[in-house]
């Protein structure tokens, strides 16, 4: 079966050459490590036992790269090991924050500054909205990790952001569950505090006269829905912290020239398929390598790491 590793392997110096205008510090990287994981281009190995037959085993390095296909499946084991540790005893929602079109040539062109925006803004709406007595009242936490593909590989940024059902008092005396049990905020005036906020930075770092007028008339949506005790939630944005936006095991088929992919069809759960040219299945593939250092994942109030000491209070708050 053909791999990622096998296409970039095969195109890399033709892609060098067409997409050079593209290509960041981290791209070739990106491209150097999933090429050389697991392969004898990464120098070194481990040498392990059969526990049940003895017999031997070596297999190269892994290369460690979140952009890498064949890593991350240890790094997210143990992250949702620590999860489990820290869940709340209620039910979780997950907002999702969708950028649209408009900002898709600056998220390729300032990537840092503008998920940094992103990242900001909209925890920030979210902290607000739930101090509001009209709604919650209290002191949230919350958990948001970046995402930048559509099922079918196109550039579509957005966060998803798992939230504990409730918060903490002013005074940290109380939890305060919603007062329907199903509703954490509403998304409607929480889109427009978000879209706000976003417009207000953007002026702030002088980057808002490179946005088009129409985006600012649009209604932004952001959705907000119950997703019940949070495991299930938490391990479904798990693969995406540690992996580029397609499996190996997603690749039918690799003739040396085209590269055919399937993928499910988020509205309908069909399977459906996609066939591109190598150069161009690279460029989808690439174009969300993030920058170096930035973090994707990220933890806000009651989640923070800051707030890991009270887990055991909050807990006792809830419970009684």
């Amino acid at each position: 079966m053909s791999e990622v590793a096998d296409i970039f392997r095969d195109s890399e110096d033709c892609f060098k050459k067409k997409y050079s205008y593209f290509l960041r510090t981290e791209h070739y990287h990106a491209i150097k490590d999933i090429i050389s994981c697991r392969t004898p281009e990464m120098g070194y190995g481990t040498l392990s036992a059969c526990p049940n037959c003895g017999k031997r085993h070596f297999m190269w390095q892994s290369c460690g790269n979140r952009n890498c296909p064949q890593c991350g499946h240890e790094k997210v084991t143990r992250w949702l090991q620590e999860r489990q540790k820290d869940i709340l005893p209620v039910d979780y929602f997950m907002a999702t924050f969708t950028l649209g079109q408009e900002f898709h040539r600056i998220c390729r062109q300032r990537p840092r500054e503008i998920f940094e925006i992103f990242f900001k803004t909209a925890s920030t709406a979210l902290k607000e909205l739930a101090l509001d007595k009209k709604y919650l009242g209290g002191k949230i936490g919350m958990m948001g990790t970046l995402q930048t593909w559509r099922r079918d590989g196109e550039f579509h940024p957005h966060i998803h952001f798992m939230i504990p059902g409730g918060g903490l008092s002013n005074d940290g005396k109380y939890w305060l569950f919603p007062k329907n049990r199903d509703f954490l905020i509403p998304a409607k005036p929480l889109a427009i505090l978000f879209r706000n906020k976003f417009r207000a930075a953007l002026r702030e770092f002088g980057l808002y006269e490179e946005i088009a007028p129409v985006a600012w008339s649009k209604n932004w949506v952001v959705d907000i829905k119950k997703v019940g005790k949070g495991m299930s939630s938490f391990k479904y944005v798990a693969p995406y912290m540690q992996r580029g936006f397609i499996g190996n095991n997603r690749i039918v088929e690799y003739d040396g020239i085209n590269v055919k992919f399937r993928y499910k069809d988020g509205r309908t759960d069909e399977i459906k398929y996609r066939t591109l040219n190598a150069l161009k299945f690279m460029l989808l593939y690439l174009q969300h390598v993030l920058p170096s250092g930035f973090m994707k994942t990220r933890y806000y109030g009651l989640e923070a790491s800051a707030n890991k000491q009270n887990r055991r209070e909050i807990r006792l708050l809830i419970l009684t």
